[in-house]
C-alpha cells in the first residue's frame, strides 16, 4: 500500500468549519447563556469542553487507527450504538424533550446515541458492501436499515432516519450494485416516507406547516416563520457578528437547529453563500479522497462519512429557508451540542485517515 500525504485541503477545510462554527456559536448563544446562568460565555466554553476537547481527542485516534481494525469491528460498533438506542427506552436513563425521547442521560454526561449511530452505520455498511462474496448483500442492507429505521421512527426523529438512508443510498448506489435494486430502495423509501406522514398527527402538521406556513403563524408556522424573518434581516451583508436581534427569543432553538438563522442574520446572503461554498468544498475533497483510495472497504467509507455530514448539512439549512419541512437535526460543525460535534470530528479524522492510504 502506498502511502500518501493527508489531504491538507480537506484539513484546511475542517479547520475552517470549526473556526465559522465557534464564531456563530459564540455570537448566538451570548443572550441565552446570561438569561440562564448569567455568564455570557457559558455555552461556548461547555461546547468547547464537552465537545471540541473531546472531539479532537478521539478524531486524533481516528486518525491514527489501522483502518482494518475498523472494519474487524464494524459490526461490534454497531450492535453497541444499537444497545445505546435501545436504552433510551429505560425511563431512567432517559431525557425527552418537544415531545421526543432521543436522550440519554447518564448524571454525569448526557449524549443523543443517534450521533453515533451515523457513524456506525457507515462502518457496517461499508464492511457488508464490499464483501463480494455476499450474495445477499441486498436482503442484508435491507435488514439493517428496517432495524435503525424501527428504533428512529420509535424516537420520532424523521430527520436523522432521512440523513441515515440518504447515506446509505449514496453507498449502496457507488457499491456498483445493480441499478434496479437502487430503485427498489427509492421506491420502498418513498411508500414508507408517505406512510409516516399520513400515519403520524404532529408529521402531518409539519407537513402543513411546511405547504402553508401563513395559516397558523404563531403555532404549528411560528418556527419557520421566525426562521424565514431572520434569514430575510440580514440582507445582502448581514447586521454584524453580535449584533442580531433575532437571538434575543425570537427564533426557537436558536443555538442548536435554528443556528444557520441567527448566522445568516449577522452575516447575510454572502457569508452563508461563503459557508455553503465551504461545506461544498469540503465534499468534494472527499470525493477526491474517495477516489484515491486503494480499495472498495475505504471508498465505501470516504463516501459515507461525506454523504452523511453534507446531507445533515443541506437538510438543516433546507428547513430553515423552508425548502423542506421542519426538522431537528442539527448544522455540523455549527450548532451546539456536544455529541454530534464529537462523531463529526471522529468521522473527520477518519476522512484524514484515508486520505493517506
Amino acid at each position: 500500500m502506498k502511502k500518501q500525504k493527508v489531504d491538507i485541503f480537506l484539513l484546511g477545510t475542517i479547520i475552517l468549519l470549526l473556526v465559522v462554527g465557534f464564531l456563530a456559536l459564540a455570537t448566538a448563544s451570548i443572550p441565552l447563556s446570561l438569561k440562564l446562568t448569567g455568564n455570557a460565555t457559558h455555552y461556548l466554553f461547555h461546547q468547547i469542553l464537552f465537545g471540541l476537547l473531546p472531539g479532537l481527542i478521539l478524531g486524533f485516534i481516528a486518525f491514527k487507527v489501522p483502518l482494518n481494525k475498523v472494519k474487524k469491528f464494524s459490526i461490534h460498533l454497531f450492535i453497541f450504538s444499537i444497545i445505546l438506542m435501545l436504552l433510551v427506552f429505560v425511563p431512567q436513563l432517559s431525557r425527552s424533550e418537544l415531545g421526543a425521547t432521543r436522550w440519554l442521560d447518564l448524571g454525569f454526561i448526557s449524549m443523543q446515541p443517534s450521533d453515533f449511530l451515523k457513524l456506525s452505520v457507515v462502518f457496517y455498511l461499508a464492511t457488508i458492501l464490499d464483501d463480494e462474496k455476499n450474495r445477499k448483500k441486498f436482503f442484508t442492507f435491507a435488514t439493517v436499515l428496517f432495524l435503525v429505521f424501527s428504533l428512529l421512527i420509535l424516537q420520532k426523529d424523521t430527520g436523522t432516519l432521512f440523513v441515515i438512508f440518504a447515506t446509505a443510498l449514496a453507498m449502496f448506489f457507488c457499491s456498483k450494485t445493480p441499478i434496479k435494486q437502487t430503485l427498489a430502495i427509492i421506491g420502498g423509501a418513498f411508500v414508507g416516507f408517505i406512510s409516516l406522514i399520513v400515519l403520524s398527527p404532529y408529521r402531518m402538521q409539519r407537513m402543513f406547516a411546511f405547504l402553508n406556513p401563513n395559516t397558523d403563524v404563531l403555532g404549528s408556522g411560528y418556527h419557520i416563520n421566525q426562521s424565514l424573518i431572520t434569514i430575510g434581516s440580514g440582507g445582502l451583508l448581514g447586521s454584524g457578528l453580535g449584533l442580531g436581534m433575532q437571538k434575543l427569543g425570537f427564533v426557537p432553538q436558536s443555538i442548536s437547529d435554528s443556528v444557520f438563522t441567527i448566522f445568516a442574520e449577522e452575516v447575510g446572503f454572502i457569508g452563508v453563500s461563503l459557508l455553503i461554498i465551504l461545506f461544498l468544498y469540503f465534499f468534494w475533497r472527499v470525493i477526491v479522497v474517495a477516489k484515491r483510495a486503494d480499495n472498495q472497504y475505504l471508498r465505501l467509507m470516504a463516501i459515507g462519512l461525506g454523504s452523511w455530514i453534507i446531507v445533515q448539512t443541506f437538510v438543516n439549512i433546507g428547513s430553515m429557508t423552508a425548502i423542506m419541512p421542519l426538522t431537528g437535526i442539527p448544522l455540523p460543525f455549527i450548532s451546539y451540542g456536544g455529541t454530534h460535534l464529537i462523531a463529526e470530528l471522529i468521522a473527520c479524522g477518519l476522512l484524514l485517515n484515508i486520505s493517506k492510504k
